[in-house]
């Protein structure tokens, strides 16, 4: 769960700077310095190895991003389209990822790299003891619920509590076989990502041996030869990287399954259950199997009933035949206390109509043909009342409005694609000639004939008198009134004089000899300017 997070924490942080980096138009020297930098960061973060805010990967990363980018390139990296420089990044990414991890093999550097494959060796078992042991737990409680079914056709409900009926733990055993089959999903998952760990570890393995037969301690060795081998190299860790990630996704879904089974939890401690199971005897699914280790098989006199029967020794790609009922026991699932028991394949697979079926036991499986469509619409019939067995038993052939979660996941996927059309008839397909005066009555004919006959002898007369030959039409033209106007008012105004006056003499006085003022002599001038001025 942790590399999940932090790989999305990754993913989130990256896209700004990406975005700022190819969308920066650096031009001073700072502004340079600041962009490198920036391609530092996107390279550590598309990588995933080490800290951006450690300085000593930092510094790790810069220097190896300067002996395949220095900075001198940032010129010709900002002359590049958008696309190209997303590209230009990813290629720096992966040699700078291989020239790392390559020195950490050497043992030159590899700061805040860590060792995967060791890390996954040791995931992937702990993971896989987990989900058997989750898987224990469920097929332990399935088979506590089957012996509880077969006792209580036998106890009254007064022996039993209120909560612990029949057709609850019909449903606590159908959850206990659908948590079964998630985990042996999840176990095959783990196990495929085990494999996948192998092989890329003997990649990488393979391609460090070449690295280092290919530099040798040179000093100077042609990039086209390298630089394939490091973007090789990071492409190998990066599926480490992936599959670390898988295996947080995996180990999630695994502790979610958890609370589903507290159900069945609770109902095994119930009193009235425990009591009922130690009464009884419970036989496990392997105990099933272990009563047929000596090969029983149903024999020829004895299928004397529909279906072909197929068999492991007599019948290539045995195990690739596809059982109804996710190999569960056909016969047990059409009872009306049906239970999920696994069907053993070494007594026999039966051909109904292009299906096939597995049982539990040889009796089952000939019982079951005799009457094979009863059955099957009785196993119809339980799923309707529990529908939580169409998806578990992939009854969807059965119930035609219902899918499987698979193929619900590929429609959705599928983008809905819409058009307009248009189409366009004929008023009439077939050239019509209809006569409409057509009558095919005799005495309608006769009666048109008659009214003919009589309009020849018809005349048209007109008669004009004296006065009326005056008679003529007169037209009269008037001329509209035409729009007038009239002004009854005009603007005006009028200006006078604005006075103004001047006194001279009140400022400059002189002084007698005892320090007396002189009178003044002072005038009134008159400054006002006249109008028309």
């Amino acid at each position: 769960m942790k590399a999940l997070i932090i790989y999305l924490k990754i993913k989130t942080r990256l896209q700004p700077i990406l975005r700022e980096i190819t969308d920066n138009r650096a031009a001073s020297k700072d502004e340079l310095e600041s962009l490198y930098r920036k391609i530092v960061s996107s390279v550590l973060l598309r990588s995933g190895l080490g800290s951006p805010t450690d300085i000593s990967v930092v510094r790790e990363a810069t220097a190896a991003l300067q002996s395949v980018f220095p900075q001198t390139e940032l010129g010709n990296f900002l002359s590049l389209s958008k696309r190209d420089k997303d590209r230009q990044l990813v290629e720096l990414t992966q040699i700078v990822t291989g020239i790392r991890l390559f020195n950490k093999e050497c043992g030159k550097g590899g700061e805040g790299i860590d060792n995967l494959p060791a890390i996954l060796n040791e995931a992937i078992p702990a993971t896989l003891k987990e989900i058997q042991q989750q898987t224990d737990d469920a097929i332990d409680s399935s088979e506590k619920f089957i012996a509880v079914l077969d006792t209580m056709t036998t106890l009254s409900q007064k022996q039993l509590s209120k909560d612990a009926t029949k057709h609850r733990v019909q449903e606590s055993m159908i959850n206990s076989r659908q948590l079964e089959l998630y985990l042996n999903i999840l176990s095959n998952d783990v196990r495929q990502s085990a494999h996948e760990v192998e092989e890329l570890l003997s990649q990488f393995k393979a391609r460090l041996e070449q690295l280092k037969t290919t530099i040798q301690n040179k000093t100077a060795v042609p990039t086209a030869q390298v630089y394939p081998q490091f973007m090789h190299l990071a492409t190998i860790w990066f599926g480490f990287q992936d599959e670390m990630v898988l295996l947080s996704v995996l180990s999630n879904i695994l502790y979610s399954l958890e609370p589903y089974t507290l159900n069945s939890k609770e109902l095994l401690a119930d009193e009235a259950i425990r009591k009922c199971l130690m009464k009884v005897s419970i036989v496990t699914d392997k105990q099933r199997l272990q009563v047929n280790n000596g090969g029983v098989v149903v024999q020829p006199e004895e299928r004397n009933a529909e279906g072909v029967w197929y068999y492991q020794d007599t019948t290539k790609n045995f195990d690739k035949l596809p059982i109804m009922y996710k190999g569960f026991c056909a016969y047990n699932l059409a009872l009306n206390d049906f239970k999920l028991i696994h069907g053993d394949t070494r007594i026999g697979i039966v051909q109904i109509n292009d299906r096939y079926y597995s049982f539990s036991e040889p009796k089952e499986a000939v019982l079951f043909c005799r009457k094979p469509s009863t059955y099957i619409e009785s196993i119809a019939n339980n799923a309707k009342l529990n529908p939580e067995l169409i998806q578990l038993l992939d009854l969807h052939t059965q119930f035609s409005n219902v899918a499987s979660y698979g193929d619900l996941a590929q429609v959705s996927s599928k983008p809905q694609m819409k058009a307009d059309f248009g189409t366009q008839t004929d008023t009439h397909f077939y050239e019509k000639n209809i006569v409409k005066n057509y009558e095919w009555n005799e005495w309608e004919l006769r009666r048109k004939a008659l009214k003919l006959a009589n309009l020849r002898r018809r005349l048209t007369k007109s008669i004009q008198t004296n006065t009326s030959n005056f008679r003529r039409e007169n037209s009269t033209q008037v001329y509209l009134p035409k729009d007038q106007f009239i002004q009854t008012k005009r603007d005006n105004y009028s200006n006078v004089p604005q006075p103004k006056v001047y006194l001279s003499g009140i400022r400059g006085h002189q002084r007698r000899d005892d320090g007396q003022f002189l009178p003044a002599n002072v005038k009134k001038i008159d400054l006002t300017v006249d109008i028309d001025e």
